[in-house]
């Protein structure tokens, strides 16, 4: 049985969805992954553990909590910000068709800002909840310019 501080020596990947805009202002799902961990302790007597620094950034921390049924019409993330998952579902659709529900523990990255309207008016995305339950989701937006460009899978 390995001990409390051999965590192995293979870095994780953790999954996250990236909702983005392409050049033609089209918006798209793409599956990504979060890889560039390294094995680091975060001080005093704590083991070793997988640590992930994606950004040093100022940024906004907002949960939401959205009734069942809840639906959010065609539109745009205000600005480039990272969902968690806190509990309940919830279904984010994209301008090419795509729709991806998500669960407890997943992250989505929204960064839909460039995305113009396309011929029925849709643009941006579209979401809402999924099952019976409330939704509650764990929101950091990001503050500053430096981040509208987001390219899919920008963070590694």
């Amino acid at each position: 049985m390995a001990g409390a501080s051999e965590i192995g020596s293979v870095a994780p990947k953790v999954a996250y969805w990236h909702v983005w805009a392409d050049e033609a202002r089209v918006t798209h799902h793409t599956l990504c992954a979060l890889s560039a961990f390294k094995k680091e302790s975060v001080g005093a007597e704590a083991a070793p553990e997988w640590i992930n620094t994606l950004l040093t950034s100022e940024a906004n921390v907002l949960f939401f909590v959205q009734p069942v049924g809840w639906v959010g019409e065609w539109r745009t993330n205000p600005k480039p910000q990272l969902i968690v998952t806190v509990s309940g579902h919830w279904f984010a659709k994209t301008m090419d068709g795509t729709r991806v529900e998500m669960a407890p523990a997943e992250v989505s990255l929204g960064s839909d800002h460039a995305s113009k309207p396309d011929a029925q008016g849709q643009f941006g995305h579209r979401s809402g909840t999924v099952g019976e339950e409330l939704l509650v989701l764990m929101v950091v937006r990001l503050a500053g310019e430096i981040w509208l460009g987001l390219s899919p899978c920008a963070f590694k």
